[in-house]
């Protein structure tokens, strides 16, 4: 019988456990690796729910949005309309930021000429000309025997304010000059705008 030398069994042994060792470690990695490429990512799945994707879109019929505060737009605690962009602005220097709220809005079938007004009547509910329920009408100005002012229609339309269906012809040519938000903005701006408070119309 041959004999072996103890060192050469301790080699062999020492060479074969290395070897299961690597086998089992590339296994498990493979294994690992199989794992990662059989989960979703995170982008992934977020766009195989519903209403889950990672972009959202703006709601549909969302207000439009006005454009920055002109920069003459007159000074002080005032409200602002723009009546080439049909936009209103309530600013208050003392306050940060000095515009503390800017909204839409639809003229009547009148304009009001630029210049610097001040609130001079408030009417918490009446019926407008179109012969809509409104709110917060907030007058302003008198022009040509028009009235000019703000005001929210109960039933949420911002449509543009005419006269009444069930006028004669001659009232039915009368000029309009209210001006509607919707009802949110129209309470913002009653609850901004007492007797006495600046308007700036600006073209």
């Amino acid at each position: 019988m041959a004999n072996t030398r103890p060192g050469v069994v301790v080699t062999g042994l020492t060479v074969g456990a290395l070897a299961v060792v690597g086998l089992l470690a590339f296994q498990a990695n493979g294994a690992e690796t199989r794992a990662i490429a059989a989960k979703p990512s995170a982008s992934t799945s977020a766009g195989t729910g519903a209403g889950t994707g990672t972009t959202t879109a703006p709601a549909a019929g969302a207000a439009p949005t006005p454009p920055p505060l002109p920069a003459t737009s007159g000074t002080g605690r005032r409200v602002v309309y723009s009546l080439g962009s049909n936009s209103v602005w309530l600013v208050d220097p003392r306050k940060t930021p000095p515009v503390q709220a800017a909204f839409k809005v639809t003229p009547g079938t009148a304009e009001p000429s630029p210049g610097n007004y001040s609130v001079y009547s408030r009417t918490a509910s009446t019926t407008g000309t179109d012969g809509v329920q409104i709110e917060h009408v907030v007058r302003f100005s008198q022009q040509s025997g028009t009235v000019f002012g703000f005001s929210a229609a109960v039933n949420g339309g911002t449509v543009t304010p005419s006269a009444s269906p069930s006028a004669t012809a001659d009232a039915g040519r009368l000029k309009t000059g209210g001006i509607r938000s919707s009802r949110t903005d129209g309470q913002t701006l009653w609850d901004f705008a007492p007797t006495g408070t600046k308007v700036v119309v600006i073209p």
